[in-house]
């Protein structure tokens, strides 16, 4: 990642300073200035794998929120750029000195506008499914050899990193409509793959969130185009499955858990792609990259090989055990539409086994503007095992607890369960494809689940 790229030039400064350096799309950024020849550091409250993977690269970080940490070189706020992401903390020491200072201060989000403004850009949005299909798209066209770099929500399998660095003179990137940072953005091509409710703790209401999605349409440039899944109330090219849409993935067949299908476009139809990332959700998010890679002008043969080599996103039904005996999958799911895209998945892939999910609900604010959802979600799974709310960012909220939520799920076969009794549990259940799930820090205990199990007698 020693190429130089072009587009760098519009950020002027010589450091670029991140408070939440380890965030997914941070550390994505910060590779990113450290890959350009930009002078990199950062704060974050935990080491962690991506931190660790940071420092490798010779960037400093620190995990004490205090000034006295931060590299004398950064204190130069006429040669220091500072990129905050808004789960910082309102209380944050660093951030009230920058902001008492002199220094040119932006959100992730409003860096990625400079960046890709003078690219050739494609943007995916959606309130599920972004980081998949960005993932996927952006593994396409470095396929293809697009010159590209595509700054991901995640870790992809092919290239074990949240940056694609191939080129400058096309990006990938993910529209977030957290905090509506996608309104920063002016894509040529994009796509929304979903809008169901969420993030109320911002929005207030769907039909303001609605809104924020409308909005993002506004910001695609003059003769650009956008993509949207078939039934959303946006005007678009519509993608689909065994439907009506402008672009369909049709005739598919299930063999040896992958898909194998064609692809029908507004001029011609394409025989003969296979993609082996279970559940319909995923099919879809593999068409609408397939999609935007043939309007960006990627060969169809390429297309279908590179469809073939990809392998996945970390944490996106993630296989850390597949045979005929066990199957354990992980997945990032934090939403009720969410699991129920797990669920259809599981199901239709091993229609004969029974199923145990263990699932750690994320945010007070979204377990309680959900509940009945997540309880319904759960409901279908043969057993479930709940574990406590995560908090990330917020205070806990007045009776809002998993085991309120646990009294609503139907299943019979359900227990609260703390973290450190997790694996015991699963160990002792009769299940034979057993899922993690929730966007805390469940996807800490993977190693430690995948160990055991496969361990057992």
């Amino acid at each position: 990642m020693s190429q130089k790229q072009s587009h760098t030039s519009q950020i002027i400064w010589s450091n670029i300073y991140f408070l939440g350096i380890g965030g997914i799309g941070m550390s994505a950024l910060a590779r990113y200035f450290h890959a350009n020849g930009k002078i990199v550091a950062g704060y974050d409250k935990t080491k962690t794998k991506l931190t660790s993977e940071l420092e490798d690269l010779g960037i400093k970080i620190h995990y004490e929120d205090s000034v006295s940490n931060v590299p004398m070189s950064f204190l130069n706020y006429d040669s220091t750029l500072i990129v905050y992401t808004p789960a910082i903390p309102k209380n944050s020491r660093e951030m009230a000195y920058f902001k008492n200072s002199p220094y040119t201060i932006m959100k992730r989000s409003e860096v990625l506008g400079i960046i890709t403004e003078n690219t050739y850009s494609l943007a995916v949005a959606g309130t599920h499914g972004k980081t998949t299909t960005s993932t996927i798209l952006g593994h396409l066209l470095r396929f293809c050899n697009v010159e590209m770099t595509a700054f991901l929500g995640g870790i992809s399998e092919n290239y074990n990193s949240n940056l694609i660095l191939n080129g400058d003179k096309v990006s990938v990137i993910e529209a977030d409509e957290f905090d509506r940072s996608f309104l920063t953005l002016s894509p040529d091509l994009a796509c929304i793959t979903s809008m169901d409710a969420d993030h109320l703790d911002i929005y207030g209401s769907k039909e303001a969130l609605h809104q924020s999605f409308l909005d993002f349409t506004k910001k695609i440039k003059p003769n650009g185009k956008l993509f949207v899944k078939n039934g959303l109330p946006i005007e678009g090219l519509t993608y689909g499955i065994e439907d009506d849409s402008d672009y369909c993935a049709n005739n598919i067949a299930i063999k040896d858990n992958s898909y194998f299908f064609d692809v029908k476009t507004p001029k011609e139809t394409h025989k003969g792609f296979s993609f082996s990332f279970p559940g319909r959700h995923n099919l879809s998010n593999a068409l609408v990259a397939l999609a935007m890679a043939l309007e960006h002008g990627c060969s169809v043969d390429k297309l279908k090989l590179a469809l073939i080599n990809f392998k996945g996103v970390q944490r996106r039904f993630s296989y850390q055990i597949k045979s005929d005996d066990l199957v354990y999958v992980d997945d990032y799911a934090h939403h009720p539409e969410e699991i129920n895209a797990v669920h259809q998945a599981v199901r239709e892939m091993y229609p004969d086994k029974e199923v145990l999910v263990a699932f750690q609900p994320h945010l007070f604010s979204r377990t309680q503007d959900f509940v009945e959802e997540f309880a319904e979600s759960l409901s279908h799974f043969d057993e479930v095992l709940l574990l406590d709310i995560y908090p990330a960012r917020e205070l806990p909220i007045n009776g809002v607890t998993s085991k309120w939520l646990l009294d609503k799920i139907k299943n019979k076969n359900k227990k609260l369960v703390q973290k450190e009794n997790l694996i015991k549990e699963i160990k002792a259940s009769k299940a034979k494809v057993i899922l993690t799930l929730g966007a805390g820090d469940i996807g800490v205990e993977v190693k430690s689940i995948k160990g055991a199990l496969l361990n057992e007698d």
